[in-house]
């Protein structure tokens, strides 16, 4: 529907439409907490029957707002678009920013070229702020952004003693309850597959590992850790290792799905049955865990909340809510039993 005049509905017609004032209209269409839900759904309503689209180079000069958010994941093109554990994740983050009708940038960092050409643009003239998704020890990203004075969020604990808000889920938990588990179903050389060691799920899986080893009286083995990249294929070279090593294996605790189906692969290979000779337990609890052969036991890590919570926390920031400070949010973890182990 257009403007009674023939043109582009204003705001003063969607107040009109909508029963409110001119300042509540713009409130609305700029994300401000401070309307309840109910003006709120009664604005966008208006909106949508007057088919009102706000004057976005206008907002950003009064707001001093792009409208933007950029979601930054430095990793391979095959593995953001891979593993279920990055689609996860980005489709909980997706969703939100959908709703605050803001805008979601992709910046695929692969390179140093590209990090050169990132670190220039990501600036309070082209973002509102930025989410960071698999950060390593190396990148310096997150500090200089938050040196911009631009709102940053981290999927996980930083790694530096930087200030910085983050969301992560409980991965020493999570580890532990899995080698546990092993242990308690009589396994006794239980392997682990570990995760990047620059990268702090990583270590705090092999931290929840090694502590399970130590609450059931069993020395930590290094002997029986193999590390991986996440991926199937490293983690099926991590298996060929600890089965060269140590054939006497008997469990093995992946600290991902997808090293985990790469190391049952292996295991087939080498004629070991899972369960029976060798038990396996990964880490995310994808759609793939459920359908493997065998049903793959793992900890459920909840990906889409992950995104969601990152999201959520960022818009908050932005928007000028809640503390001042940096935000921390530990999300729970569970181990989900299935048939190979």
């Amino acid at each position: 529907m257009s403007s009674a005049r023939g043109g582009q509905p204003t705001l003063e017609e969607v107040a009109t439409r909508a029963g409110v004032g001119r300042g509540t209209v713009s409130r609305v269409i700029n994300g401000s907490p401070q309307v309840s839900e109910r003006t709120r759904a009664r604005v966008m309503r208006a909106v949508s029957d007057l088919g009102y689209v706000p004057n976005m180079a206008a907002r950003a000069l009064v707001t001093r707002r792009t409208g933007a958010i950029a979601l930054v994941i430095s990793e391979p093109e095959e593995r953001i678009f891979g593993e279920p554990f990055f689609a996860g994740v980005v489709r909980g983050i997706t969703t939100v920013v959908g709703e605050s009708s803001r805008q979601l940038v992709l910046a695929l960092v692969q390179n140093r070229e590209q990090a050169e050409r990132l670190d220039s643009y990501l600036t309070p003239q082209h973002v509102d702020g930025v989410l960071v998704l698999s950060a390593h020890d190396s990148d310096t990203l997150p500090g200089r952004i938050q040196g911009r004075g631009l709102p940053i969020v981290l999927c996980g604990r930083p790694t530096s003693e930087q200030a910085l808000s983050w969301v992560d889920v409980d991965n020493v938990g999570g580890a532990r309850a899995a080698a546990a588990h092993l242990l308690a179903e009589g396994r006794r050389n239980v392997a682990l597959i570990a995760g990047p060691q620059d990268m702090i799920a990583g270590r705090d899986r092999l931290e929840g590992y090694q502590q399970a080893l130590r609450d059931a009286g069993v020395g930590v083995d290094d002997s029986l850790v193999e590390t991986g990249d996440f991926t199937e294929a490293s983690g099926a070279a991590a298996m060929r290792a600890l089965l060269a090593r140590r054939p006497d294996v008997d469990a093995v605790f992946a600290s991902s799905d997808l090293m985990a189906l790469g190391a049952i692969r292996v295991l087939r290979e080498a004629g070991r049955s899972v369960p029976g000779d060798v038990a396996v337990v990964g880490f995310d609890d994808g759609p793939v865990a459920a359908v493997a052969e065998p049903a793959l036991t793992t900890v459920h890590q909840p990906m889409e909340q992950l995104g969601r919570e990152m999201a959520t926390m960022l818009l908050s920031r932005i928007n000028g809510a809640g503390e001042p400070g940096p935000s921390h949010v530990v999300l729970d973890t569970h181990l989900v039993t299935r048939a190979s182990a």
